[in-house]
């Protein structure tokens, strides 16, 4: 169907919406629209059609977008598979410059073990090199 992040940009916030033109918009199944509304987006009554204010649209999808992210500190990379920010294990990681302004950091998350990767800018290298080991590596 559509992506899984609607385009808030798309709904026009002074306009109210069916759930059916909802769908149409953002490019999703009436029935996701529906669930929406009962996870908490707002509708204007309870009568039918159920109308949709798209200032309120707007709100929850943003909300929706951003409840799951997680900032990563100075010395932390994000584990995929743990889904939060970590520390690297033993406080190591491995540099490998891929252009002149950005390379690939890797390290092994402390819990779960598996390899953790985050581009970074070299440039803010050395802000990272003071809260972890960084043994920088050979393009390749």
């Amino acid at each position: 169907m559509g992506k899984l992040h609607p385009n808030h940009r798309l709904v026009k916030i002074h306009r109210s919406y069916t759930v059916e033109e909802v769908a149409k918009l953002l490019g999703k199944h009436k029935n996701t629209v529906r669930n929406w509304t009962k996870n908490g987006l707002a509708t204007i009554d309870d009568k039918c059609p159920m109308l949709i204010q798209g200032q309120e649209l707007v709100e929850f999808l943003n909300k929706r977008r951003t409840k799951n992210k997680h900032p990563c500190k100075p010395g932390q990379i994000y584990c995929v598979k743990c889904r939060v920010p970590k520390r690297p294990a033993e406080d190591m990681a491995e540099y490998t410059p891929v252009t002149a302004k950005f390379g690939n950091l890797k390290a092994i998350c402390p819990d779960c073990k598996s390899v953790i990767n985050q581009r970074i800018n070299s440039a803010k290298l050395h802000q990272i090199k003071e809260k972890i080991d960084i043994t920088i590596s050979e393009e390749q």
